[in-house]
């Protein structure tokens, strides 16, 4: 008899499954790999002191990056996309591309948290995003050491009855609002790791938490920083739709498979300069280009 649960966490061949009634449960795939992400909907069966993985239920969507060598799922079932920025130290205009770019491909709305909004680099860094909220991209300023109350409850309309996964790399305060918005999760951090054999107590593995006083439903993804963010999985000749900015002129071109670059009649490319699209971002446009356009290596 199979029952259902959502996978928490996962290391390997095993997972950690949150039932109905709040249990954790350590279950192992049958094959040797197992293909269950934190988010997903599971059907699991007792075998012993453990369970075992039956069946994937339908995603919604999943999370994934790709780089040169290998495939990185985040998470399923997503609601949202949280991507953590500050301006100390000053976080990367390509990665935060990169990061909007995979959540536009997956159809799942975006939002940017601009933390440390207490410290003078502030202004830089609200300079640098202007562009995005100028296409539509949600921005929300917070000082999680500053003022963590206050970030708590500017944060918490925007997560509410929403799966979020929190995306960001080191030195953005990721732990910080994992922690603010869950004060429980360092004690399961280590539950987990500890379950699963892990040993760590940093966050390696995507893990899962809900977020107390939330309406049901309400939960992080908490996910390892990054340094790098593969698209090797989107199409050259997708990217130019899936940037807000660029997007309005797919489709304007004179020719049908124009890339954007160098052909003559481009919409995409009249709308450089005139406000509409700034020059860094066209240029991030065309270094995206051209790595998604390099042959696999693998």
């Amino acid at each position: 008899m199979t029952q259902t649960g959502r996978v928490v966490a996962a290391h390997g061949r095993h997972v950690m499954v949150l039932t109905p009634e709040g249990r954790r449960v350590l279950c192992h795939s049958r094959g040797k790999k197992n293909q269950a992400v934190v988010g997903d909907l599971v059907r699991w069966a007792i075998t012993g002191d453990e369970g075992v993985l039956e069946a994937i239920e339908p995603r919604r969507n999943l999370f994934f990056r790709q780089d040169e060598w290998r495939t990185k799922s985040f998470a399923a079932n997503l609601d949202r996309v949280l991507v953590l920025v500050a301006g100390e130290p000053m976080f990367s205009e390509e990665s935060l591309t990169r990061a909007l770019i995979a959540a536009s491909d997956v159809d799942v709305p975006a939002l940017v948290v601009l933390n440390k909004a207490d410290l003078p680099a502030v202004d830089a860094a609200r300079a640098k995003l202007k562009p995005y909220l100028a296409m539509g991209i949600a921005v929300v300023e917070v000082s999680m050491r500053g003022a963590a109350q206050s970030a708590h409850d500017t944060l918490m309309p925007w997560l509410d009855g929403r799966t979020t996964l929190v995306l960001g790399p080191s030195g953005m305060g990721k732990s910080t609002l994992i922690n603010l918005m869950v004060p429980q999760a360092a004690a399961q951090v280590g539950e987990i790791s500890q379950a699963l054999g892990t040993g760590r107590h940093t966050t390696t593995h995507t893990a899962w938490y809900a977020v107390p006083g939330a309406s049901a439903g309400t939960a992080l993804i908490d996910s390892p920083g990054f340094q790098a963010f593969g698209l090797h999985h989107i199409a050259p000749e997708r990217l130019a739709a899936l940037m807000p900015d660029l997007a309005p002129g797919v489709g304007h071109c004179r020719f049908h498979n124009c890339t954007h670059r160098q052909e003559p009649g481009c919409a995409v490319r009249d709308r450089v300069g005139t406000g509409e699209v700034s020059e860094n971002r066209y240029r991030l446009y065309l270094a995206l280009h051209e790595e998604l356009s390099q042959p696999p290596r693998y």
